[in-house]
């Protein structure tokens, strides 16, 4: 039964809604603040750019975001109001910030029109508020900046677009900008009279404005009034001056001030277009306005003029923007560059999920971004390797990268250990990787490791001998032998330091000096030693006081004192599985230990530098096979790669480890390989080539004679890496293969782009053609007026260029898209649902369906059939085609005509919808969304061949989108942001109770969906817990992308309970509640969540601290290890 359901964030949202710029984390600290619909982003600016410094979600959605100073504060406060009427004012504190919260709702009263309007008086009198038609509330503040008591003051103005304060005046003054009944834009100013609680008539007004008036922006002192914009003209009003400008026609989207005297704005627009609106006076008279064009950025919701000409770009419809304005134009006669890109998939409008690659791990094709902005976006999970080339090479033991001196700063050599040899490979002048020899290396036996050492020295050591070898001259300089009747088990290095472990619990320290190994010191363990680690991560780049030793027996990791190998601290695993690779290691400055052991499971410690204490232990299962942990660097900052049956890089991101699968099956070795053939900029054509000369009989040791194999750069995927970063290579040892590549971005979900310039609005993939369709509109600017043109367009699904296209006839629309079969036809087609959208109609009432098969690549049309309506949706049936057509669900056959060509026949209806939007099919079962009437269940009957009504839920939802979880439970989602499931009740005892859809699940989600697809993001994996849950995927129009889960009913109780637990321990933002946040609430009422549960709360309980976790632990009676476990396999879902 898919009752109990899990829902949870696979990405965040990225639309930005609000931003805002202050001193708000520190006096002397300028921040941009970034609020995310239902997330806030707090940035610093630093010489180097933005720096995040946290990102938080809000429970609630962001109506209201603005800073403000209060008098006798050093730095801004934070205010925020929701769209379910909270509000909350934040001040920045590393303990508590909360400064005060609270309520805003009225039991009566119809929400505006316009949105909310939130607005703080310019000198901290009190924050006013438009939530209602026809009322303004002011929430006053005292002398001591502390919130008093709210009220309400009757507003005359219905209809208002934009309410401001008023700078410069001696009580508070609003400004409104509204509409009257003849559809006429006027201003009127009010004081707001704090005493009498009501207002007073203001100073001014001003009648009769541009009819596309949309926008107040209020002019700080010295010349205070404000400005109105319009559609075609902008005004500067005050009450002592007017002054006007004609404008090119546009849509003004934001506006950004400039200078802190508010003499310069930057206007943004619904084209994407950057204006520059100047105030020009003399002193303190305003003389006129003069309009400059930039250039083009994305579409703008929100514009922050950061400082010294730099702009953040908050988008809605395209990606979010850092740019410079420069004072002379580039070639093209833009004054702006673009800095930064920050991804935003929203709108998503409409996603499939394919498996591109088939390795049984699917992604998500989005159709995202509007207007110019339209985009598709590949978003898979974990991270991939472009292989550059590969080699065919079994039983590889380790691999190892070394330079040819200390400073230089490519890799040359890559050393390969096999079981009873060592190979070396090295780039030669063609930049092919052939075989070499390093002389003063022992290559007839297995290397145990290798590390490039001080003056220009290269370090081997082998069960014998631990050698040292200059890196010019490749001959040896220094030997340490192994005392006799003793080998080495384990070793490890860095550049000055050697630690090596023999049989017998013997633990021997050498140092590294100019052509000498001195043996320090020789400690004796009671027990065998199964891995060491001393990678530097202190002050000395070069040298580390502390070594990490795993044990035999015991079952321990030890930290030792070098040089002096005294035991600090000793740390007990537990259970019977010995550590297998340890590892010290640095994120974002903090230490860690890491220790893996031999069945998959990894440990993580926080290490205390100066007194090698351990604390905050945390288990995680990253597979079910020893693993081997290795640093690598990417993008100058350093990860960690863990190879076993499952790889996964961890990493570091806000002071918390994550965990992110590697798109590869098994890897047995990984090292770093940055070779001076991977070029910085770009990748070029070329081909490298994996060389070994026949000699040495090396058709008996490598399994083939002389074979040059050969995979060159590919140019596939590869992103144009023009900043000066070098690609960080690695070397990876798979499954017999020896394989060179470069590694993608470290992030949990890699997201690729394809900008068309057009809005794809709905997208469908063909597996047999290998193509996409979709449905797109491109918006024209003729000199007169804007239009659209609509296409089917066709991409192949691996370079996603445009290789066929439809023109749609004007004023079609394509509505829905699908690729079939029928019965009786061995061809797959791609079938198309339209409409005729007339200005004049309020519904269409005519549409068409298209039947196109993709022949030489090229989409031929086979078949038209008109209908009476707009085709909304469109299902493949039992062999059949089922269309949403207006109010009627129809059912069509594909037939035989004599002449042998083929037609859409209508087989059989059904009416009774307001309008069918939203349909999906199981077996005999059609289940329609309803614009406004919710879910029905129909049913097609063979034998009458007729559809009939077999039960509907009666509540009004306005639905946005439907799914089949199983045959008897249903999943909706309504435009009030919620989501709910309704179960069919076959066993009901009468008519009426069976031909009602009975509610059974209900949760705010807080988002719009506007799509969901069966699937997953992420391989599946049938020895895991969840490899068995079955997943719905959704997309909203912030760009969000989440995964809902049906759980098994045991495992939602737990879950239930531990929710209940984290609601207690975790406080929202600002005071604000998690449990009324998920309550289901539309016009009508407002329930508590049932048989959903919130997995990004859930989830949150792997980055608590130990003691919070402590406390969980209790009361759950549950041991921590077994929380993290649980908790950590629902992280798999996604």
């Amino acid at each position: 039964m898919s009752v109990w359901n899990y829902v949870v964030t696979a990405h965040k949202p990225t639309n930005v809604t609000h931003s805002c710029v202050g001193n708000f984390t520190g006096t002397q600290e300028l921040n941009l603040i970034i609020a995310k619909c239902t997330r806030i982003e707090i940035h610093l600016l630093t010489p180097q750019g933005l720096q995040p410094m946290l990102d938080v979600p809000i429970y609630g959605r962001i109506a209201t975001l603005e800073l403000f100073r209060p008098h006798g504060e050093a730095q801004d406060f934070l205010f925020i109001a929701t769209e379910r009427y909270k509000f909350c004012v934040l001040q920045w504190d590393a303990e508590n910030s909360e400064k005060a919260m609270g309520d805003v709702s009225d039991r009566i009263g119809r929400p505006t029109d316009n949105g909310q309007i939130g607005i703080i008086d310019p000198d901290c009198r009190l924050i006013g508020l438009h939530l209602y038609d026809g009322l303004f509330k002011v929430i006053p503040f005292d002398n001591k900046g502390q919130l008093k008591e709210a009220f309400n003051i009757r507003l005359e103005e219905l209809q208002v677009l934009d309410i401001k304060f008023l700078y410069g005046c001696s009580k508070p003054t609003i400004v409104v900008l509204y509409q009257d009944n003849k559809d006429a834009r006027h201003v009127k100013t009010y004081e707001v009279a704090l005493k009498d609680k009501d207002f007073v008539e203001g100073p001014w007004t001003q009648n009769n404005l541009d009819n596309g008036a949309d926008l107040l922006i209020p002019v700080p002192p010295p010349l205070c009034g404000v400005l109105i914009i319009g559609e075609e003209t902008i005004v500067y009003c005050s009450a002592s001056a007017f002054k006007a400008i004609p404008i090119r026609p546009s849509i003004t989207k934001a506006y950004g001030r400039v200078d802190a005297d508010g003499s310069r704005y930057l206007l943004g627009d619904h084209a994407g277009l950057l204006h520059l609106l100047v105030i020009t006076h003399e002193k303190e008279k305003v003389t006129g306005l003069k309009i400059e064009l930039l250039g083009e950025t994305s579409i703008a919701s929100t514009i922050s003029y950061l400082d010294n000409a730099f702009v953040y770009i908050g988008s809605s419809f395209g990606d979010s923007q850092l740019i410079k304005i420069h004072l002379q134009p580039d070639v093209k006669g833009s004054y702006v560059e673009v800095l930064e890109r920050y991804v935003n998939l929203g709108p998503i409008v409409d996603f499939c999920v394919v498996d591109l690659e088939r390795q049984g791990q699917g992604q998500v094709v989005t159709c995202s971004g509007a207007y110019k902005d339209g985009s598709l976006r590949i978003v898979r999970n974990g991270i991939g390797i472009n292989e550059q080339a590969s080699v065919e090479l079994q039983g590889i033991k380790g691999m190892w990268s070394l330079r040819s001196s200390t400073d230089d700063p490519h890799d040359t050599f890559l050393v390969v250990s096999f079981i009873s040899e060592t190979r070396i490979l090295a780039m030669n002048l063609e930049d092919e990787l052939e075989e070499t020899e390093i002389e003063g290396f022992c290559s007839q036996v297995q290397t145990l490791f290798c590390h490039d050492a001080v003056y220009d020295q290269l370090v081997q050591v082998t069960s014998s001998s631990v050698r040292l070898v200059t890196s010019k001259s490749r001959k040896l300089r220094n030997e340490w032998k192994a005392p006799s009747g003793f080998s080495v088990n384990v070793a490890t290095a860095n550049a000055t330091q050697v630690l090596l472990a023999t049989g017998g619990g013997h633990l021997v320290y050498l140092e590294i000096g100019d052509g000498t190994l001195t043996e320090v010191k020789h400690a004796q363990l009671e027990y065998d030693i199964s891995c060491l680690d001393i990678n530097p991560i202190g002050e000395n780049p070069n040298y580390s006081q502390l070594a990490a030793v795993g044990m035999w027996t015991d079952i321990s990791a030890r930290i030792f004192s070098l040089p002096e190998l005294n035991l600090i601290t000793k740390e007990y695993l537990g259970g019977e599985i010995i550590p297998r690779s340890v590892l010290l290691c640095s994120f974002e400055g903090i230490p860690y230990l890491l220790c893996a052991l031999g069945d998959g499971h990894l440990l993580n410690f926080l290490l205390n530098m100066s007194t090698g204490e351990l604390t905050d232990r945390k288990k995680v299962s990253l597979g079910t096979q020893p693993i081997t942990l290795r640093t690598f660097s990417s993008k100058n900052t350093t990860h960690v790669f863990a190879a076993s049956d499952r790889p996964t890089v961890i990493y570091s991101s806000n002071k918390k480890l994550l965990y992110s699968n590697v798109n590869l099956k098994e890897v047995s070795h990984m090292c770093p390989f940055n070779s001076a053939a991977f070029p910085d900029r770009g990748f070029v054509e070329k081909t490298s080539l994996f060389r070994f000369h026949n000699h040495k009989n090396l058709s008996r040791s490598w399994g083939f004679s002389y074979l040059p194999v050969l995979i060159g750069w590919r140019n596939k995927d590869i992103k144009d890496t023009t900043k000066d970063e070098p690609l960080n290579g690695l070397a990876i040892a798979k499954e017999g293969d020896l394989t060179i590549g470069t590694i993608d971005d470290i992030q949990k979900l890699h997201i690729r782009s394809i900008p068309l310039g057009e809005h794809a609005r709905r997208i469908c993939h063909q597996e047999q053609s290998r193509t996409f369709a979709i449905c797109s509109l491109k918006y024209n600017q003729s000199s007169t007026d804007e239009y659209e043109t609509h296409f089917i367009r066709l991409l192949d699904d691996q370079t996603f260029e445009f290789i066929s296209t439809y023109p749609l006839d004007t004023f079609e629309y394509g509505c829905s898209i699908l690729s079939c079969s029928f019965s009786d036809d061995s061809n797959v087609y791609y079938c198309v649902g339209t409409a005729y959208v007339l200005p004049e109609e309020n519904e269409p009432t005519k549409g068409r369906i298209l039947v196109f098969i993709v022949e030489d690549g090229k989409l031929q049309l086979i078949a038209e059939k008109e209908t009476k309506g707009a085709v909304y949706s469109l299902n493949a049936f039992n062999g059949k085609l089922l269309a949403a057509i207006n109010q009627k669900i129809q059912l069509y056959k594909w037939m035989l005509r004599d002449d042998g060509t083929r037609e859409l026949q209508s087989e059989s209806g059904h009416h009774g919808h307001i309008l069918a939007l939203y349909v999906q099919t199981r077996g005999d079962f059609i289940v329609v969304g309803d614009l406004m009437k919710s879910i029905s269940l129909l049913i097609y009957k063979h034998e009458e061949g007729a559809i009939e009504e077999r039960a509907r839920d009666y509540n009004a939802n306005w639905m946005s989108a439907v799914e089949i979880l199983d045959d008897d439970i249903y999943l909706g989602a309504e435009n009030n942001f919620n989501l709910f499931t309704v179960r069919k009740n076959s066993e009901g005892a009468t008519d009426e109770e069976r031909g009602r859809l009975e509610v059974v699940g209900e949760y705010h989600l807080g988002e719009f969906v506007n799509q969901f697809r069966h699937g997953s993001l992420v391989m599946r994996l049938p020895d895991s817990d969840v490899g068995q849950i079955p997943t719905v995927i959704f997309g909203t129009i912030n760009g969000v992308i989440g995964v809902i889960a049906s759980l098994p009913h045991d495992q939602y109780v737990f879950l239930e309970k531990l929710q209940a637990n984290l609601r207690k321990i975790i406080k929202g933002v600002g005071g604000l509640s998690h449990e009324q946040w998920r309550s289901f609430n539309n016009e009508k009422k407002t329930v508590d969540a049932k048989n959903f549960l919130d997995g990004d709360l859930i989830e949150t309980f792997l980055d608590l601290n130990r003691t919070r976790m402590d406390d969980i632990s209790k009361a759950m009676g549950v041991s921590v290890e077994e929380l993290c476990k649980r908790v950590e396999e629902l992280t798999r879902l996604h």
